[in-house]
């Protein structure tokens, strides 16, 4: 009977070509687009079945931890590791030190399915038979890569060959094509043996390594070191920085499965796209009797073939057509729809600019371990914001040495510590933390706790906060 499979997520990316959704410090993969799950919960239920999967293990950064822990933790889905990544060092070495925990939880013969978490994929039984196809041919020893079949001549993946077939129903890789040029991708189409690269994987953790060792030893070397003196932080395991700092920056493609000749490609007919861009977050959609895709709350009039999403204000469009627009909280993108790949040169002039740069990097809501905030009204020496604390949890015991803080209960019930004193308190009923005192906020409840929060003071920064006990490890 061949072994279970170990997922193996990459949910570490930094991505903004989904702006303004997507941001560095809240990218793609952990964002509700469409349907009530985040790409990277779409991923993790995607590789649920016990029959089929152990536990996932998941790559993240530190920046990321709490969210990869709590969308688990919302689906009920437990991690058998979460790995956390001190330097972005590309997919090899995020592989590599993949492959080396899967070893020790799992053994030698364990056999990883290494996925982004930022694909929409159909995991239909197209996709399951194509799952088991790799199964076979990773436990034969093969370094196994799913082929997309391509759909359009697009210029945005790279593609396979495929060579001659082997019983597991895989194909031999004959070789890699870069991202072509469209009359090479029409080319390649007209020729039918060429399939997109989904960037998925299926392979052994032996054979993955013993080729990580031949074709890039350094990055073999680092990624085994980073691991071996990893530190364990609460549910989390931390790659030594020093040690994965010196691993080369290069993706897994061209450091093993281009140079490798046990590569092998599944070619798969489910539905994939990387949502790469706002047009194809528009093709996954379903759309109206007019082609229009729309989420939130909007409305649409005399418009057509169109995505119109909305996290913040009612969005009315009139009279456009192939157009996008997007709005977040704070602002809002509107552009051509077949323009929608040149978000990433957009982003980069606003975050060039002090003006615009912090767009980019952060959205007015912040998510932390116990829930979140967000930023609602900022003034002169005093800003209002919206605290959300998931049932259950508490902030750290905390002070401020430049404000103080008026917290009113909207929903749900605060227990609140000030000093030695600690109180409840209900809907409509507030309190008033003096700076300097020490405080803390927790949700004894079984519903989320809501609060406004008015903080006044000559300095309101989030670094003003001295934590003198917290259960995440942040004190």
């Amino acid at each position: 009977m061949t072994a279970k499979i170990v997922p193996v997520i990459m949910a570490g990316g930094k991505g903004t070509r989904l702006w303004p959704l997507s941001r560095a410090t809240a990218p793609k993969q952990f964002i509700q687009f469409i349907g009530d799950k985040t790409l990277f919960q779409n991923t993790l239920s995607r590789v649920s079945d016990p029959e089929l999967y152990e536990a996932p293990i998941v790559l993240t950064n530190e920046e990321f931890r709490f969210l990869v822990a709590e969308q688990a933790r919302e689906l009920g889905i437990a991690l058998s590791a979460v790995v956390l990544e001190p330097i972005a060092r590309n997919t090899a070495a995020a592989v590599a030190a993949a492959a080396a925990v899967a070893e020790g939880l799992f053994g030698k013969t364990a056999i990883m399915h290494v996925l982004a978490s930022d694909h929409e994929i159909d995991a239909d039984k197209t996709y399951f038979d194509c799952v088991r196809i790799a199964q076979a041919t990773a436990a034969e020893g093969k370094l196994v890569t799913f082929g997309i079949t391509p759909t359009e001549p697009a210029t945005g993946y790279g593609y396979i060959e495929l060579g001659k077939a082997l019983p597991s129903g895989a194909h031999a890789v004959k070789r890699f094509v870069e991202k072509p040029a469209l009359d090479k991708a029409e080319a390649m189409i007209t020729a039918g043996n060429f399939y997109w690269n989904s960037g998925m994987f299926m392979f052994g953790v032996t054979p993955m390594l013993a080729e990580m060792i031949e074709f890039a030893p350094e990055v073999a070397k680092a990624a085994g070191e980073a691991v071996a003196k990893a530190a364990r932080d609460l549910d989390f395991i931390r790659l030594d920085a020093e040690a994965f700092a010196k691993s080369p920056d290069i993706s897994i493609d061209y450091a093993i499965m281009e140079k490798t000749a046990n590569a092998a490609v599944v070619p798969s007919s489910f539905t994939w796209s990387d949502l790469g861009s706002w047009d194809a977050v528009w093709k996954i959609g379903t759309p109206d009797a007019n082609g229009n895709v729309a989420a939130g709350s909007t409305t649409l009039v005399n418009t057509r073939n169109s995505l119109v999403m909305t996290h913040g204000v009612h969005l009315a469009v009139q009279g456009l057509e192939d157009i996008a627009v997007i709005a977040s909280e704070d602002a809002v993108y509107v552009g051509h729809l077949n323009d929608s790949q040149e978000v990433g040169r957009l982003v980069k002039l606003l975050a060039s600019q002090k003006a615009t740069a912090k767009l980019t990097e952060t959205h007015p809501t912040s998510y932390r371990p116990w829930g979140g905030y967000t930023s609602i009204f900022n003034g002169e020496r005093f800003q209002v914001k919206r605290i959300f604390v998931t049932p259950g949890k508490k902030l750290s015991l905390q002070k401020h040495h430049h404000r103080s803080e008026h917290w009113i209960v909207v929903r749900g019930t605060a227990e609140v510590t000030i000093g030695e004193n600690v109180q409840m308190l209900r809907e409509n009923e507030s309190v008033y933390i003096p700076l300097g005192e020490v405080h803390r906020l927790a949700n004894p409840g079984k519903i989320m706790l809501e609060l406004i929060e008015v903080q006044t003071g000559s300095y309101l920064g989030e670094d003003d906060i001295i934590r003198l006990v917290d259960e995440f490890g942040r004190s």
